[in-house]
């Protein structure tokens, strides 16, 4: 049984938290929450679970001192020095939090730490971490003479269970002087830019020094209602993110992401039809891979357990736990594992 503690318990942490409880070759065996009002509290009543007697706790240096031999890290950002911490006390990380593919960052803290405590980090998810870049990879060996990849989200996030983060730091409902201000183009892009690296390695191609990066959006025509309250007229109701690698100027691998409060009231042009997630890799021939199912059906039916995109999330990172403790120190991509594949319910065993 591989020991592993949950690190934060937001809507990913709280899913991983299950997915750790229900997977035969895990233990759950720490918790480590940010809040007051989670600390002491059972792991079973943070995730909708019966207790479990692991206990929550805000205290840093008791999870460093756990017996554990992985630690699933999902914060809303990473820390470098809370994962130097983890990595030197000899627990391997998975996160959802960046590190898909960072090759071209500078990781000397974390190398370091992983020689010293003989650790693996890994970094996953699903766009960033599968869908931007594993899934399409996977493709593209179906397709000759590679000229162009691209991975595409398009997400309601009427649906999404976060106000704080979908008005605070996305700044839906905001003005677009306030979105000028924004953190996304560079919090994301330090993601999607590694799986556009990855990609560029794989397929066999020097990009240019710079990634041709897009951020556009619509304002509300009308008031929208949401779960997060009336977004106003005029104020923003969906957001176009891209970061394209380049070759000679052209582009030929593509990451990108659209977020919206559903396309009835946006600006012309803006209709980006039904939540999915769109791969295609294009050549002499072509392939594309649309993903459907991920998302809940409606605003209404948007609670946790219905959107599946969430639970992919958390269970790419689960599932991720025996192969990333069975590999070699350092920091580790989906490059250097065997397919990483999830187990099959109780019932069937």
């Amino acid at each position: 049984m591989y020991k592993v503690i949950q690190w934060a318990t937001g809507i990913h942490g709280m899913l991983a938290i299950r997915g750790i409880l229900d997977h035969p070759e895990m233990e759950l065996v720490g918790v480590k929450v940010y809040s007051d009002d989670k600390h002491g509290v059972d792991a079973g009543k943070l995730c909708g679970r019966p207790d479990t007697g692991i206990i929550a706790t805000k205290n840093i240096d008791d999870i460093i001192a756990m017996e554990a031999d992985c630690v699933i890290y999902m914060p809303l950002m990473a820390n470098n020095e809370e994962l130097v911490a983890i990595l030197k006390s000899g627990k391997n990380v998975i996160t959802s939090c960046g590190f898909v593919y960072p090759v071209n960052r500078d990781t000397a803290d974390i190398d370091a730490a992983c020689k010293e405590g003989k650790s693996v980090l890994h970094g996953t998810g699903i766009h960033p971490g599968g869908l931007t870049e594993k899934l399409p990879l996977m493709a593209s060996a179906f397709v000759t003479n590679i000229r162009f990849v691209r991975s595409e989200e398009y997400s309601d996030l009427r649906t999404y269970d976060a106000e704080d983060v979908v008005t605070d730091i996305m700044l839906f409902g905001k003005t677009a002087e306030q979105l000028k201000s924004s953190i996304m183009v560079d919090a994301l892009g330090q993601g999607f830019c590694q799986s556009v690296d990855m990609v560029a390695d794989c397929i066999g191609v020097k990009l240019d020094s710079d990634y041709k990066i897009t951020h556009r959006w619509s304002l509300a025509t009308a008031d929208i209602e949401s779960p997060f309250g009336v977004l106003e007229k005029g104020t923003v109701a969906a957001q176009h993110f891209s970061w394209e690698g380049c070759v000679k100027g052209v582009p030929v691998i593509k990451a990108a992401v659209n977020w919206y409060m559903g396309n009835e009231h946006l600006e012309a042009g803006w209709d980006l039809g039904k939540e999915r997630f769109e791969m295609e890799v294009v050549g002499d021939n072509r392939i594309q891979l649309v993903t459907e199912g991920l998302h809940a059906e409606s605003p209404e039916e948007g609670a946790v357990e219905d959107e599946s995109a969430l639970v992919a999330t958390a269970m790419h990172c689960v599932n991720a736990v025996p192969y990333v403790c069975k590999a070699s120190p350092g920091i580790r991509s989906y490059r250097d594992m065997p397919m990483i594949t999830g187990r099959a319910a109780a019932s069937l065993l």
